[in-house]
């Protein structure tokens, strides 16, 4: 009976970690590492700068966008990479479409959209550099940093080409976006708020954020950092030991006191909970917030800096990128506990699961 148990184990665990492979950015080494079954088991290399990479995957295709303008394609089953094209000296962003892969850049201030082989389909030329690419429906979403624009392309019929809809003008020195429930909410570095196009009906709104006691917010964040949990939108604060909170409207509802500066909030598959990341001396700690009570549950610290964590949707596990000790960490999520290590990951940065 004990053999069949032991059986039933191992064939529960092996058929979770089959639905779920995991690809670690090793920025420092150009490289990401493959884990697979609870291990390290292979890296895929030479892959370019990959300061601030991000990996996106889309149905059985894997795409990486590298610091210095690169856009690569690999097979995440086979960890090859098939193809990849540069589109500039620098890009910092993109998204997939069913045939087409746009990619915002910076350095030569333009958006490349591509097929999804990567070959060139179009250029469009902004003269500024380009941020918060999204995609909504048939219309293509990117800010203009330079510009002080939102610019809005639709898809051409029957094609994969873009024409232009409109430019919103709006605060300064737009720098990132998100999307949610049709709304693209843009974030500024020199305006004291964030914009909202609403994109069915194509109206735009600047809203100023405040704190407790009124206090204006100096400074919005990177909205990657941001979580939207149902009624409830959390907000790193910068510069300040505080997670903020307010409604779906943006109305404050109250400061959630952490250990140090947040810099990083990730939202666990149920909402239930948060966990944050911090910077400075705090950089080896996370803590976990119970999204309901809005209080700090538990701590962790690492021996080393936490730069990024990524929840898992099979196994109640929290990966944890402990960058200076060349180690991801897992932490059990149903009873807290740091569960166990896994090891030949150097500097690990990004976080990015591939689901079969």
């Amino acid at each position: 009976m004990r053999r069949l148990l032991l059986l039933f184990s191992i064939l529960a665990i092996s058929f979770i970690y089959a639905k779920e492979k995991i690809f670690v950015v090793e920025r420092e080494s150009s490289s990401l590492a493959v884990i697979e079954g609870g291990l390290t088991r292979s890296h895929i290399e030479n892959l370019h700068n990959l300061n601030h990479a991000v990996v996106k995957f889309k149905d059985r295709d894997g795409y990486l966008i590298s610091r210095d303008g690169y856009i690569i394609k690999f097979n995440p089953e086979s960890e090859k990479v098939e193809t990849e094209y540069k589109t500039s000296k620098s890009a910092i962003g993109f998204v997939i479409g069913d045939n087409f892969v746009a990619v915002a850049n910076y350095d030569d201030k333009s958006v490349d959209i591509l097929s999804r082989d990567l070959k060139p389909i179009q250029k469009i030329v902004t003269g500024s550099k380009n941020v918060g690419i999204k995609l909504y429906r048939d219309y293509l979403i990117f800010a203009q940093m330079d510009s002080d624009l939102v610019s809005l392309y639709k898809r051409d019929k029957n094609a994969t080409t873009f024409s232009k809809v409109k430019d919103f003008k709006v605060g300064q020195m737009p720098f990132d976006a998100m999307i949610e429930d049709g709304k693209y909410i843009v974030g500024f570095f020199l305006s004291k708020s964030f914009g909202v196009i609403d994109l069915d009906k194509l109206e735009y709104k600047e809203i100023k954020i405040r704190a407790d006691k009124d206090r204006p917010v100096l400074k919005v964040p990177h909205f990657g950092f941001w979580s939207i949990s149902g009624d409830k939108i959390f907000i790193p604060a910068v510069g300040d030991n505080k997670v903020m909170v307010y409604d779906k409207s943006f109305k404050f509802i109250k400061n959630i006191e952490v250990k140090g500066l947040p810099v990083f909030t990730s939202l666990s598959p149920d909402r239930k909970y948060l966990a944050v990341t911090f910077s400075g001396k705090d950089f080896p700690t996370i803590q976990i917030i119970d999204t309901k009570s809005l209080k700090v549950i538990k701590s962790f610290k690492f021996n080393g800096k936490v730069l990024h964590v990524r929840w898992l949707k099979s196994d109640n596990s929290l990966y944890v990128s402990v960058n200076d000790a060349n180690q991801i960490s897992v932490i059990n999520t149903k009873d807290w506990f740091l569960e166990r290590e896994i090891f030949q990951v150097t500097r690990p940065s990004g976080i990015f699961v591939y689901e079969r």
